[in-house]
């Protein structure tokens, strides 16, 4: 086979991704002299109380280096920009749409996707949370081929990662992407030249990740077990955190820990200066880290100080 790519610089990439996870990889790619001609990332957002319009991550990182950036508002229906753009290969990163199959087909030499699970497990928009949530021990990153389906083309390589007992989804967030950026500049010169064989996916074995809505946001702890009720919690935190309800205030929680004492129903709580605890389906919880409606984020013990709250008493 003839190499049609020396080296990285050769490779002119268009990168597609919004968060840090994504801008994690573009830098990776950057730095690793990879020729990126343009990045494609979602519409800047007003981001809290003040709504002040805020660039995504990646596209911090695209002006950093001088690289053009597009915010198409719907991909989908807007991508003729993309034709005037002269790349050989799309990498994609946690984009946030759902990328038509003509955009793909414009990239000559492959359009490969860093997709936050160890596929054909947890095929959709929140990989990581889900696989905390479900108290998995275990993720990846999977390098994949780009399809109109969502994440179902096939595999050319997996990263392996540790979810430890201390990983929230900012800390496995972070962890991933320094893995998928170390695959992408490891297999990308290759795959461009065609020396990389994917694998299919087994559909049988296909699940899926459902994306986090604000329903979701809520602690079903009548539904969880106290084991099951801590996973949730690192599974939201930092963002957007879980929470429930005190005096219909929304109290987040952002660490929690299952304790063997004292015996609750679910929602039922009971503090003292020090601690509240929470009934779940089968077991408690004790909040370590929490933040109520208008005030800081706080340790237990802060929060217990001004909260004014004394024995036994209901969440929602």
């Amino acid at each position: 086979m003839t190499t049609t790519f020396k080296n990285k610089q050769d490779v002119n990439v268009l990168f597609m991704g919004t968060p840090i996870f994504a801008a994690k990889v573009l830098e990776a790619l950057i730095a690793a002299s990879f020729n990126v001609v343009g990045v494609i990332t979602q519409e800047d957002k007003a981001v809290g109380r003040k709504k002040i319009l805020t660039p995504s991550p990646a596209k911090v990182v695209a002006l950093e280096h001088n690289i053009p950036v597009f915010q198409p508002h719907r991909i989908r229906l807007d991508f003729e920009f993309a034709k005037t753009i002269n790349f050989d290969v799309i990498v994609t990163a946690a984009y946030g749409q759902l990328i038509p199959e003509e955009l793909i087909a414009l990239a000559r030499y492959g359009a490969y996707n860093l997709h936050g699970s160890l596929l054909p497990s947890y095929r959709g928009a929140a990989p990581i949370q889900r696989a905390i949530m479900a108290g998995n021990k275990e993720t990846g990153i999977t390098l994949m081929e780009m399809v109109a389906a969502m994440d179902a083309g096939k595999m050319y390589e997996k990263s392996y990662v540790e979810i430890t007992k201390d990983d929230d989804f900012t800390s496995l967030n972070l962890k991933l992407a320094e893995a998928a950026g170390n695959l992408i500049v490891k297999d990308l010169l290759p795959l461009a030249n065609g020396e990389i064989i994917g694998e299919e996916q087994d559909e049988s074995q296909v699940s899926i990740a459902k994306k986090i809505k604000p329903e979701h946001e809520h602690l079903p702890l009548e539904l969880l077990t106290a084991s099951q009720a801590c996973c949730y919690v690192r599974g939201l935190s930092e963002e957007p955190g879980t929470y429930v309800l005190l005096e219909d205030k929304k109290l987040k929680i952002y660490r929690a820990e299952e304790v063997n004492s004292p015996s609750l129903q679910p929602f039922e709580a009971v503090c003292d200066k020090k601690h509240l605890y929470c009934g779940t389906a089968s077991g408690t919880i004790s909040l370590l880290d929490v933040q109520l409606d208008g005030k800081k984020r706080m340790n237990i013990s802060s929060f217990l100080c001004g909260a004014r709250l004394e024995g036994h008493f209901l969440l929602k």
